[in-house]
């Protein structure tokens, strides 16, 4: 018997706000947290900024 589904959650990928590149990926439930904001390492630029939540996956 298959395991149910989870209805709200969705894979999305954080894009750094200064640079805009697509670093890190993770799932939320869309219901609780429509927007999500975490201050993580950009490679790229070598600091830490700011990376919002884009649910379009490339």
């Amino acid at each position: 018997m298959a395991a149910k589904k989870k209805g709200g959650v969705v894979k999305v990928a954080m894009v750094c706000s200064e640079s805009k590149a697509t670093n890190y990926y993770t799932k939320i439930n869309k219901s609780t947290t429509p927007k999500l904001e975490l201050k993580k390492y950009c490679p790229k630029l070598r600091k830490h900024v700011v990376h919002t939540s884009r649910e379009k996956l490339k």
